[in-house]
């Protein structure tokens, strides 16, 4: 056993800490989310968050109110642009759910751009920090969200890539995306016109833990400075490098569990699932972070 697993020990945290991997992420136990939480016990949640990455907290009730609660103690929370998605009376909180009026599966997916690997809120300037997904209904088969671990994936770059992609920025936009993805149900152009394309460094710099990391998935469109082929080349050729089987999570939801997870420094995607003959409904919030640099 290696030592981050033997990390589980660790007597400096107010609950139980297992790890979920040897190098990605930790489950956390005896702590109630809805409950008020004390400073000093949201402090050891921080301090877990930035070690491990993404966290996991076992079946619970956690009522939507409550979910924004413990997502502000992190920063602000993001309002999505698309706000066809926002739920229980709360537009911090975005709801994917392929049930109809009647509870049941539609066989509509509410968004397939999340079966891709991407990391929340690339496509504006101040980015994504923290995500936090409550599982209300979930399939019995697929439907899983795999984690993927960016530092690593900057680790484990050649000298040569690192020096290749060192000072380059790619173009994030969402209305690319999502019109790659779930072109059916396309932004408005309000909406498109509320969040234009932004640059973002393709390695960054995490603003706390000061580690490096690559920036990229889904959301990024082009690289700027380079031929648009170019740069779509470069970048689906990265987003393939930074998976590694030895550095991702692969979760298999339970209903109720809550997971938080770094948008900084973690990629993330859900897998596929019949909605047709299987439910999956989560609720999430996105806490908005800083503009990324290099």
């Amino acid at each position: 056993m290696g030592n981050a697993m033997k990390s589980a020990a660790d007597t400096r945290w107010p609950f139980a800490v297992r790890p979920l991997t040897p190098k990605l992420g930790a489950a956390i136990q005896d702590v109630k989310l809805a409950d008020d939480m004390s400073d000093e016990l949201f402090h050891a949640i921080y301090q877990a968050f930035l070690r491990y990455q993404v966290l996991l907290f076992p079946p619970q009730d956690v009522p939507p109110g409550r979910q924004v609660a413990f997502a502000r103690r992190f920063g602000e929370v993001q309002i999505h642009i698309m706000n066809q998605y926002h739920a229980d009376g709360f537009p911090e909180l975005y709801r994917l759910s392929n049930l109809d009026a009647e509870g049941k599966p539609s066989g509509k997916h509410p968004d397939r751009g999340t079966l891709e690997w991407h990391t929340d809120g690339s496509w504006q300037r101040v980015t994504g920090q923290a995500t936090i997904i409550y599982g209300e209904v979930m399939p019995e088969i697929g439907g899983e969200t795999h984690f993927a671990d960016m530092y690593g994936a900057y680790e484990r770059l050649s000298s040569e890539w690192k020096a290749r992609v060192a000072n380059l920025r790619a173009v994030h936009n969402l209305d690319f995306s999502r019109t790659r993805r779930h072109g059916e149900d396309p932004m408005t152009d309000a909406q498109r016109r509320e969040k234009p394309p932004v640059d973002q460094p393709v390695v960054r710099t995490h603003p706390e833990t000061g580690r490096k990391c690559l920036y990229l998935g889904d959301h990024a469109e082009y690289i700027v400075g380079m031929p648009y082929d170019e740069g779509r080349a470069l970048i689906e050729e990265l987003n393939k490098l930074a998976i590694h089987p030895d550095l991702t999570y692969e979760h298999r939801w339970t209903a109720r569990e809550l997971i938080l997870w770094d948008n900084r420094c973690v990629m993330h995607r859900a897998t596929a699932y019949d909605p047709a003959t299987q439910g999956r409904v989560i609720r999430r919030c996105t806490v908005l972070g800083e503009a990324p640099h290099q």
